[in-house]
């Protein structure tokens, strides 16, 4: 549970308005050092100061989008979340230069929404549904 304490001083620090939200979405009251945004809108977090935040959990992303889940996360942000890079991308020299021009964009995950893929069948059925004939009958 959040001390009253620290909910006020995360009030001062990020305003009522940034608090509410991060109570609406993430249900922590979280300051930290703005690192950078994504294509998407997303904006990525850290707060180095180890009296406030439990270890590993001090980098965090804010979500733009209101339905949002973990495929939203491009794979150079989601190196630096999962502390696999040190740098965010905006300041790592190498992932500046590991994509490609040629490179794909990301996309998120649309399996369950209307953009999700959907395939067709060629083939023809094993089974046909049985359809039956109507013969006209004599007078």
């Amino acid at each position: 549970m959040v001390s009253l304490a620290r909910t006020i001083r995360s009030i001062r620090r990020v305003g009522l308005k940034e608090w509410w939200h991060q109570m609406q979405y993430i249900g922590d009251a979280k300051s930290g050092l703005f690192m950078g945004k994504d294509q998407f809108g997303n904006r990525y977090f850290e707060n180095l100061n180890a009296e406030e935040e439990i270890p590993g959990r001090h980098r965090w992303v804010d979500f733009a989008q209101h339905d949002f889940n973990a495929t939203q996360v491009p794979p150079e942000w989601h190196a630096w979340l999962s502390h696999i890079r040190k740098d965010p991308p905006p300041e790592d020299r190498i992932m500046q230069n590991l994509s490609p021009p040629w490179k794909a964009p990301h996309y998120e995950n649309l399996t369950g929404t209307r953009g999700a893929y959907k395939s067709y069948n060629t083939t023809k059925p094993k089974y046909e549904a049985w359809e039956p004939k109507v013969a006209q009958r004599g007078a």
